[in-house]
């Protein structure tokens, strides 16, 4: 595969990951956590689509791997990042088992606590997520507008982290640390994808 064709495979494949992770974030998450039972009894269906989201999102995270990999396997620090990335996957495969747990409680605090224990383990996964972000927009240099937003993006995933377990009251706090992981994430992240569906890998 030419470096153009795994370009837009990583492109394609991150835009993937977006849209599985929105549905299963923002549909399926919040509706569990806003009513617990009734999602769980009445809207089964659609948390068991959740969960397929999130696997489909580890999956594509596993390709988008792969193909940076192949796209920069001449850069020294290729390896390292995607090991990181490659952490981030796993943790997060890991998270995913306490949503089937959920799924199958008929009690309101069984139920919130095993989505509490998906959240906070994808939480550590997000840790090394960020250094793998960090990483790469090194190894990526240009555009340099990505590469900026990228390198912000990653310090606020683990700043995020960090604070989640330094600061008791990290709730009062939790809209403006969200606010500054979104920000970057988004738009370093965004960018990144349409940046390789159109442009990456011509040069090489």
């Amino acid at each position: 595969m030419n470096s153009r064709s795994l370009s837009i495979t990583a492109g394609i494949s991150y835009w993937i990951i977006f849209f599985a992770a929105i549905f299963a974030n923002f549909f399926v998450l919040e509706a569990i956590i806003k009513s617990p039972i009734e999602t769980i009894q009445t809207n089964h269906l659609i948390v068991r689509f959740g969960i397929v989201a999130f696997l489909i999102t580890v999956v594509f995270d596993v390709v988008v791997a792969w193909a940076l990999f192949k796209l920069y396997k001449t850069h020294d620090l290729i390896v390292l990042s995607i090991f990181f990335r490659m952490m981030h996957a796993a943790i997060m495969g890991v998270a995913i088992f306490a949503l089937p747990l959920a799924l199958n409680s008929s009690i309101e605090i069984e139920i919130l606590k095993q989505v509490d224990n998906f959240n906070t383990i994808w939480l550590i996964g997000l840790f090394f997520f960020g250094i793998h972000l960090v990483l790469l927009s090194i190894i990526i240099k240009k555009p340099t507008f990505i590469a900026i937003f990228l390198l912000i993006a990653g310090v606020m995933y683990i700043t995020d982290t960090a604070a989640h377990f330094l600061i008791s009251n990290y709730e009062d706090y939790s809209s403006v640390f969200l606010i500054l992981v979104a920000i970057p994430s988004v738009i370093g992240e965004m960018s990144f994808a349409i940046w390789l569906i159109i442009k990456g890998g011509k040069g090489n």
